[in-house]
């Protein structure tokens, strides 16, 4: 009984995920080559050293990728239908509505069941880097930019800048394509912006003055 209880023990320490499935049949050779390698960037920044665990990463990120494709596919095509069907008035707005709706349903499930898998292979902080990687690291360019731009930013207002951030980031990465991401980022950096200035902040004389040490600091270098 012991021996059994051990070996049990055993099996569970030593056990790892298996393997993942590269969802790319009846997909473009070359548009899965174009995410194989987008996801590839991704875990290379991650450090992992087992082979098979840094494949059945990016395959999740890539079907990842695959899957926020065929969402805003179908989500087109049936808006494309309800176009080619002459509705109009509040037939046409309701049809328009519930094809977002759906989309917005899928994506929902989508959106958790992402780190939800890779959390069978990767930490909190690497599943992060995740996002990160995805969302073109704009989080903490953007994060860091600001503290450098006003060095008097309390410890209130640093905390408020990184939670609209990496709001916005669970936002992008569920995005369409990169100027969608972007474009998500910059409506929460306008929020950043109207925040400071009723803090009493003028962004244009901090942004001037920024520039002005940046400039000094290039010139060090030399």
């Amino acid at each position: 009984m012991k021996k059994m209880l051990f070996m049990l023990l055993l099996a569970a320490m030593t056990w790892t995920a298996g393997a993942v499935e590269l969802k790319s049949e009846g997909r473009d050779k070359g548009y899965v080559e174009t995410i194989l390698a987008r996801s590839q960037k991704v875990v290379d920044k991650l450090g992992i050293e087992d082979a098979q665990t840094a494949e059945a990463v990016r395959n999740i990120i890539a079907n990842r990728y695959f899957e926020l494709n065929d969402i805003y596919e179908a989500r087109d095509a049936r808006l494309a239908a309800v176009k080619e069907q002459g509705l109009t008035g509040d037939a046409k707005q309701q049809a328009q509505a519930f094809a977002r709706y759906e989309c917005d349903s899928k994506l929902y499930r989508s959106h958790f069941a992402f780190p939800a898998a890779l959390s069978q292979y990767l930490t909190e902080e690497q599943i992060t880097a995740v996002k990160d990687g995805m969302t073109f690291g704009v989080v903490k360019v953007t994060y860091d930019s600001h503290l450098d731009m006003i060095p008097t930013l309390t410890d209130e207002e640093k905390e408020q800048i990184r939670v609209w951030l990496e709001e916005a980031r669970e936002l992008a990465v569920d995005a369409e394509s990169s100027k969608k991401k972007h474009e998500i980022f910059g409506k929460y950096k306008g929020r950043i912006n109207n925040y400071l200035s009723k803090r009493g902040y003028d962004l244009t004389a901090e942004r001037e003055a920024w520039y002005k040490r940046i400039e000094a600091r290039k010139a060090q270098q030399k």
